[in-house]
């Protein structure tokens, strides 16, 4: 892994809280990583004030994104669909700098004459599954049209049990909202983690992290109902980072809490050969459609490096993830598109203790794969706020890529 590529999961991470707080509290899923690797292919074409600007989105200097762009693209994880292009109306000269940016595009990058909106909306289904079918962007007259498409598919190592709502306990609104949850199963343990995080800045956090087959981690994070999406789903990406990278990570032992039930979780002494974890949350579905326009976001600046100040322009992300009893399923496409109207064992007493997700919570998707340029990168984050009724899914419906 290059020192380049190392920087990213910290930087798409920043990224992350600015594209999140932008959104602001809805319901939403987004894939931060697939507007930061646009950005960072898009970022050498800006000079002076600009290039400043995208250094400060991109939390690192513009060559250091665009090669790590560059490595990420050329070398996809398995469990991760990834691609980026760059289309042009025939003749199309942008700015005076633009066919030495353009020249100087990673390989991994498709180039050529602007498609037809279908044949885009058919590169969008193509790159992510079929779960995004229709390209963010109109781009009838535009003459400059970049895009990246993620996307993964992936079942749990083990899957989830049914519970009932009930068991999100008596402070949840949803308890009563739905009739079924999911439970953390009880065997294996390794493909299911739970536990209390000590987060210094706020307060204890509770999180669970469920594993993929192939190495895909997906976090959930739910902290006292008082708190803001942004500084849970910024705790949940360090979180998710420390556990995808091994790093330490401060966690509270059941000995040092009361028994009884608290906002967050329910503890108590049972019969066992030790302490013991689970977790109840609900299934959830998002389908969510971002504008990218706003400054703090980047793609104005980066703009003006492609085709000057003047260009009408638009820049848009279409995301949608499902988290099921049996596994995560995630694609998004991230456009930006300028031209004349582009638009938008013995036996004691011990501990048992069950967290429980019943108000609205943070999930990142990370890769877990020290093997790969991946190693800990987000690529997709939820702030969870509508939950579904849990079922026992079709067979198959979520598969392994």
């Amino acid at each position: 892994m290059t020192s380049s590529v190392r920087l990213v999961a910290d930087c798409v991470a920043a990224y992350a809280a600015r594209l999140h707080a932008a959104v602001g509290e809805r319901h939403h899923v987004a894939s931060p990583l697939g507007a930061w690797l646009l950005l960072a292919l898009a970022a050498p074409a800006s000079t002076g004030q600009d290039r400043e600007t995208l250094t400060d989105v991109l939390a690192c200097d513009v060559d250091t994104a665009a090669r790590a762009a560059a490595e990420l693209l050329a070398d996809p994880h398995p469990l991760v669909a990834a691609a980026a292009a760059v289309w042009t109306a025939h003749g199309y000269t942008g700015t005076l700098g633009f066919q030495q940016w353009q020249a100087g595009l990673p390989a991994s990058v498709t180039t050529g004459d602007l498609p037809s909106q279908t044949d885009l909306d058919r590169w969008a289904g193509d790159h992510t599954f079929g779960l995004i079918d229709r390209f963010p962007v109109d781009t009838e007259l535009a003459s400059l049209v970049l895009a990246t498409a993620l996307a993964t598919k992936v079942s749990w190592e083990s899957p989830f049990e049914l519970a009932p709502a009930s068991s999100l306990g008596p402070g949840s609104r949803w308890a009563s909202q739905l009739d079924r949850v999911l439970r953390t199963p009880d065997q294996p343990r390794a493909a299911h983690t739970q536990f209390i995080a000590a987060i210094p800045e706020f307060a204890d956090v509770i999180v669970h992290a469920a594993w993929a087959v192939g190495g895909l981690l997906v976090i959930s994070v739910a902290a006292l109902p008082d708190l803001s999406a942004g500084r849970v789903l910024a705790a949940a990406h360090d979180i998710g980072r420390r556990l995808a990278t091994r790093a330490p990570l401060q966690r509270r032992r059941l000995d040092d809490l009361p028994l009884g039930e608290g906002p967050l979780w329910v503890l108590r002494e049972v019969e066992a050969e030790a302490d013991s974890w689970s977790a109840v949350l609900p299934t959830w579905s998002a389908s969510t459609k971002l504008d990218l326009t706003d400054p703090v976001l980047g793609f104005a600046a980066a703009k003006r490096g492609l085709v000057g100040p003047s260009e009408p322009w638009a820049a848009r992300q279409a995301a949608m993830a499902r988290y099921s009893r049996t596994g995560f399923e995630a694609g998004a496409v991230t456009a930006f598109a300028a031209g004349l109207s582009a638009r938008l064992p013995s036996r004691h007493r011990h501990r048992h203790i069950e967290l429980r997700f019943g108000h609205p919570y943070a999930v990142v998707a990370l890769v877990q794969d020290p093997a790969s340029a991946w190693q800990g990168l987000p690529v997709f984050s939820a702030w969870v706020a509508e939950p579904e009724n849990a079922t026992e899914d079709e067979p198959g419906s979520v598969r392994p890529l």
